[in-house]
């Protein structure tokens, strides 16, 4: 596990983008798992910029997203099909047809999930997921259970994750209650994982992720088992590690 912890937010999305845009740079065909909300938006930022200055290209590149909400249309502005769009894929030079995202609106949810995951198995090895922290420990969707899933499922989200993403919707009754997530059990399976946390609202589960013992009640805490885990923290969000 290596930790690194930056003074700046613009410095940490810099470092964040460097080490995916380098991992582009050296595997031309990579396979990338991508995250949403709050927290990756300035690394994709980052890596937009670097985009357009002709350092590299993602006319090969595959990429994975972990998750989507089930019910929202496609075009709805807090889908992640839209925000995909928004902050990354209509400022590079991916074709569509190479960027998944789970279908939230398949007529078969289960069927969606053995689709997606065939995708990925077919793609080979995702080369570097990229993941953010849930209050609760979650990564992807995969909330606290007795029992983690290991492959593509549709999940149940848990009340203080709709409570932590109603500040993107006019209400908490338009947060969807389900979810279409990548599991487990794929996302330990990428050769590099890249954890970014951001804030001192995080920094319990943060300790816990990374320094509590390994349970799946912190879903996260098994990313400690993980051979090449990279995790880029603020000051804020590192403040309770020892």
């Amino acid at each position: 596990m290596n930790i690194l912890t930056f003074d700046s937010d613009d410095k940490l999305n810099e470092a964040g983008a460097g080490i995916i845009t380098g991992v582009v740079q050296t595997n031309k065909r990579a396979v990338l798992g991508l995250a949403t909300g709050g927290t990756p938006v300035g690394l994709y930022k980052h890596v937009v910029s670097d985009f357009k200055r002709g350092m590299f290209s993602f006319k090969n590149v595959t990429t994975f997203n972990l998750d989507e909400y089930i019910g929202l249309p496609d075009d709805h502005p807090e889908s992640y099909r839209s925000y995909m769009r928004q902050h990354l894929f209509d400022h590079i030079d991916i074709p569509l047809t190479q960027a998944h995202i789970p279908n939230g609106n398949a007529p078969e949810p289960k069927a969606e999930c053995a689709r997606y995951d065939e995708m990925i198995e077919d793609a080979g090895q995702i080369d570097l997921q990229l993941l953010g922290l849930g209050h609760n420990g979650h990564i992807g969707f995969n909330e606290p259970a007795h029992a983690l899933i290991r492959g593509t499922h549709v999940v149940d989200l848990a009340e203080e994750t709709r409570q932590a993403n109603a500040r993107f919707f006019d209400s908490i009754d338009q947060v969807p209650s389900q979810a279409i997530t990548m599991g487990v059990g794929t996302i330990l399976k990428a050769k590099m994982i890249l954890l970014v946390v951001k804030g001192a609202d995080k920094a319990d589960i943060v300790q816990r992720a990374l320094q509590g013992p390994i349970t799946t009640d912190c879903p996260a805490s098994l990313l400690q088992t993980h051979p090449h885990l990279v995790v880029l923290l603020d000051r804020a969000a590192a403040e309770k590690l020892a």
